[in-house]
């Protein structure tokens, strides 16, 4: 009898590879729920008023807008552009408009793109739509939502194509990408725990899919990390996340939870503000959600288990020349709002001693603020934010390594300096 070739060992091992990851995926897609009450799209819909508002206040809280709306476009129409390290994918029209939106979707189809991630037509939907979070929603509020969807102006507008690399493109390797992270399931109330927790946790692990950017991912684009809500750098934004559960970063376990729903409701606290991808949440879902599920949120999120602190960044000491320069800078260019001290102005700029948000271990997104300026989002409770302008077209890359090295180390701030080489990678 022959020996196998080397050249048939490999293809003998490739079969026996595929075949192992095609039984992965059929044992996972057998989790979906079968679709029974599928009704008929012709069949009028006919929602009351209360499931309506509902519905309303439920995407608010999901934030389906901001994702759902073009630059310009038709609010839910879709066509937003979202950069993934493995291509674009465009957002989907949610608007009841029968050849391009959902117009002849039922409930029973919109609950399994929530549950399942799998569109109408059966297509394995990608997981830039959060429905490894939203899997955890109801079918009482899945519908709620479809509801008011259904509600809003048709608007014709087809979807465009998703613009993704091989072999991220084909529904074969999304297969196999649910297969090995995702499971679908409702949520289930916490035993021991107080029905304003659990209300908690619903929204922040549901309908807020808060770990999307408050948790690393790995290789695949999966959330990984073993602390919940541990922090991540937001794919291909420029931005960090910070840990939610470290009280060296975003955690909150120290705060009063008054001073929790204050940041969610304004964007502003006495303990800090919100910038960046956080303040477009502030703006477009948390400001409009109520004080009982904000509170929900503040105690979940107060109670979440501590992660021990990340590493100090080591790096080389300030000399003095770029110390001299830092704290020049900063006089002339900083001080006239955030303080000689870095005490800031209650009520209108930030305080810069002490602030979790300079001395992260990272610079991530102190530089991105610096160089390009922002501002808290404007709502009710705080309609007119005062806002940082940018510098990144005033100073050069010495300079501005030098000012913010200045910041991350005066009254009593022990974080790393920033050096030229940092600020021209993040340019």
């Amino acid at each position: 009898m022959n020996k196998p070739t080397h050249r048939q060992a490999t293809v003998g091992l490739l079969a026996l590879v595929l075949l192992l990851a095609l039984l992965v995926v059929v044992q996972n897609l057998r989790d979906e729920d079968d679709i029974t009450d599928v009704e008929p799209p012709a069949l009028p819909l006919t929602p009351t008023p209360g499931q309506l508002e509902r519905g309303a206040y439920l995407a608010r809280a999901g934030n389906c807008v901001t994702c759902h709306t073009a630059r310009g476009g038709a609010e839910y129409a879709g066509g937003r552009a979202i950069d993934t390290p493995f291509g674009r994918v465009y957002s989907t029209n949610l608007t009841p408009d029968a050849a391009t939106g959902i117009g002849s979707w039922s409930a029973a189809h919109f609950w399994r793109a929530l549950h399942n991630g799998r569109s109408k037509d059966g297509r394995l939907l990608y997981p830039a739509f959060p429905y490894p979070n939203y899997t955890q929603v109801t079918r009482e509020d899945s519908d709620a939502i479809h509801a008011y969807l259904r509600s809003l102006p048709a608007v014709d507008q087809p979807n465009r194509p998703h613009e993704l690399r091989f072999p991220y493109n084909l529904q074969v390797s999304l297969a196999v990408w649910r297969a090995l992270f995702f499971s679908p399931g409702v949520y289930e109330a916490e035993a021991g725990r107080s029905a304003q927790w659990n209300r908690g946790a619903y929204l922040v692990r549901g309908l807020g899919h808060c770990v999307a950017c408050h948790s690393s991912r790995n290789l695949f684009g999966a959330t990984s990390g073993e602390v919940e809500l541990g922090g991540g750098l937001i794919p291909l934004q420029g931005w960090y996340a910070p840990s939610l559960a470290s009280p060296a970063e975003a955690g909150v376990a120290d705060w009063k939870t008054e001073q929790v729903v204050q940041l969610l409701k304004t964007g502003v606290s006495p303990q800090g503000s919100v910038m960046g991808p956080m303040a477009e949440v502030v703006f477009r879902s948390t400001q409009y959600l109520s004080e009982a599920d904000l509170t929900a949120m503040a105690v979940f999120l107060k109670e979440l288990p501590q992660a021990e602190p990340r590493r100090r960044r080591e790096g080389e000491a300030l000399d003095p020349a770029a110390r001299a320069l830092g704290e020049r800078l900063y006089g002339e260019r900083c001080a006239g709002c955030h303080g000689k001290q870095g005490e800031g102005a209650a009520g209108a700029y930030a305080p810069l001693a002490g602030n979790r948000a300079v001395t992260l271990p990272a610079p991530t997104n102190v530089l991105r603020v610096v160089f390009n300026g922002g501002f808290p989002p404007a709502t009710a409770g705080n309609p007119r934010p005062y806002g940082m302008p940018p510098f990144g077209h005033e100073l050069n890359d010495v300079e501005l390594a030098a000012v913010i090295s200045h910041v991350r180390s005066a009254w009593g701030n022990d974080a790393s300096p920033v050096s030229a080489l940092e600020v021209l990678r993040a340019r």
